[in-house]
C-alpha cells in the first residue's frame, strides 16, 4: 500500500509564503495589545460611575466630576486602542501619566477624602499604570521591529 500522507514541512520554501506573510500583517494591523483594549475601556467606565457606586457624589463632588472626565477620556483610549492600535500606541505614555494622576487626585482634588474613595483611586490608577505600562512596552518593542 502507498503511503499518500504529506509530510508536514516548512512553509518558508512556498512561492506565496512572503505575500503570505505580508498579508497577514496588514490584517492584524499591529493588534498586539489586542487582549488590553477590552479592559482598558472597562477600567475607562468604571472611573467614570464609580462616584455613583460608591456614593461619593454629595462628598466628594469635585473629585466625582473628575472621576468622570478622567473615566471617559481612558475609555476612549481604549476604543482608540481597538479601532487603530498602530496609531494610538504614541498615547501609551499618556495612559500611564493618567494612572498615576488618578493615584494623587484624591489629595489634589479632594477634599478630606475617606478612605473608601481613596482607595478606589488608587486601585484604578494603579491598574491604569500597569495596563499603559503594557501598551508602552508593546509600542516600544513594534518601534524597535521597524
Amino acid at each position: 500500500m502507498a503511503n499518500v500522507s504529506h509530510p508536514r514541512g516548512d512553509l518558508g520554501s512556498h512561492p506565496d509564503a512572503p505575500e503570505m506573510r505580508a498579508r497577514y500583517d496588514r490584517v492584524l494591523g499591529g493588534r498586539d495589545v489586542a487582549l488590553v483594549d477590552g479592559p482598558v475601556f472597562l477600567l475607562g467606565l468604571y472611573c467614570a460611575v464609580s462616584p455613583w457606586i460608591l456614593h461619593y457624589t454629595t462628598s466628594q463632588p469635585a473629585l466625582a466630576t473628575h472621576n468622570l472626565i478622567v473615566g471617559i477620556a481612558i475609555g476612549l483610549l481604549g476604543l482608540g486602542f481597538t479601532a487603530a492600535p498602530a496609531r494610538m500606541y504614541g498615547l501609551s505614555g499618556a495612559m500611564c501619566a493618567l494612572g498615576i494622576w488618578l493615584i494623587i487626585s484624591p489629595w489634589i482634588v479632594g477634599q478630606g477624602p475617606d478612605a473608601g474613595v481613596i482607595w478606589n483611586n488608587v486601585v484604578i490608577g494603579a491598574l491604569t499604570l500597569a495596563l499603559g505600562t503594557v501598551c508602552l512596552a508593546t509600542a516600544a518593542r513594534n518601534a524597535s521591529r521597524r
